[in-house]
């Protein structure tokens, strides 16, 4: 059985550029999904946004618990919050799974959702809501406001393998 790695945090949290230095330095195999990738399967998706949000998660981490029990490590990029974590983690008894928030400062999430290359977001007054959803235990968040992208991957190998990061 292999395990499933949640990188989480809100909008601008720095997941995707930390998850590609994180899949660098785990051991094959290893899988990665970004969650972004599963919203054009919702090709008529129901008028309840948050509803849709829920399916694409519960999705996600079906997928990954496929990979996990052929052994692979999976990384799951999506701001998933504590609370679907708790559900979802029950339907997949013997998976090991690790929480990691991603939680710079609003500030700093604002600024590199504006920033960025692709999917750039200009107004981050939207996504305050959301970055208010991220409140985890401290031993599942990394305040990544000035670390660099392999630092981060490091701390989280690192927490891995000491058990930091296990959920719950």
């Amino acid at each position: 059985m292999g395990s499933i790695i949640v990188l989480s945090g809100p909008v601008g949290a720095g997941k995707t550029t930390v998850g590609g230095a994180l899949i660098e330095g785990l051991a094959p195999p290893a899988a990665y999904m970004e969650g972004d990738d599963f919203w054009p399967f919702l090709k008529k998706p129901k008028p309840d946004r948050r509803g849709n949000f829920q399916t694409i998660m519960r999705a996600m981490f079906r997928g990954a618990a496929a990979f996990a029990a052929d052994g692979y490590q999976v990384i799951l990029d999506f701001s998933m919050p504590p609370w679907f974590l708790e559900r979802a983690v029950a339907r997949v008894p013997g998976a090991t799974v690790h929480y990691v928030v991603l939680r710079p400062s609003l500030d700093a999430c604002a600024r590199r959702a504006a920033e960025r290359d692709e999917g750039r977001i200009v107004d981050y007054a939207p996504y305050r809501e959301l970055y208010d959803l991220f409140e985890a235990p401290e031993r599942h968040v990394i305040r990544n406001d000035d670390l660099a992208p392999d630092d981060a991957a490091r701390i989280i190998r690192e927490g891995m393998a000491s058990g930091r990061f296990n959920f719950p």
